[in-house]
């Protein structure tokens, strides 16, 4: 344990971070956010267009849908 210990002190001195960790954390949850929102945004976008996809005619489209 004190190995991690030594090494974990001598990596902090040679390279320190850049910012706080929280900030890190911030740009992490700040990026899944804008991932999920874009997820989000192309949520039913098969459906939107069926009659593109629809297999066997139009045989089924003037059933009230």
């Amino acid at each position: 344990m004190s190995l991690l210990l030594t090494l974990i002190t001598e990596t902090e001195e040679k390279a320190p971070l850049l910012m706080p960790p929280l900030a890190f954390a911030g740009i992490a949850v700040a990026v899944f956010l804008l991932l999920g929102f874009v997820t989000w945004s192309f949520r039913d976008v098969a459906n939107r267009h069926s009659n593109k996809t629809a297999k066997g005619g139009d045989a089924h489209h003037g059933a009230g849908h």
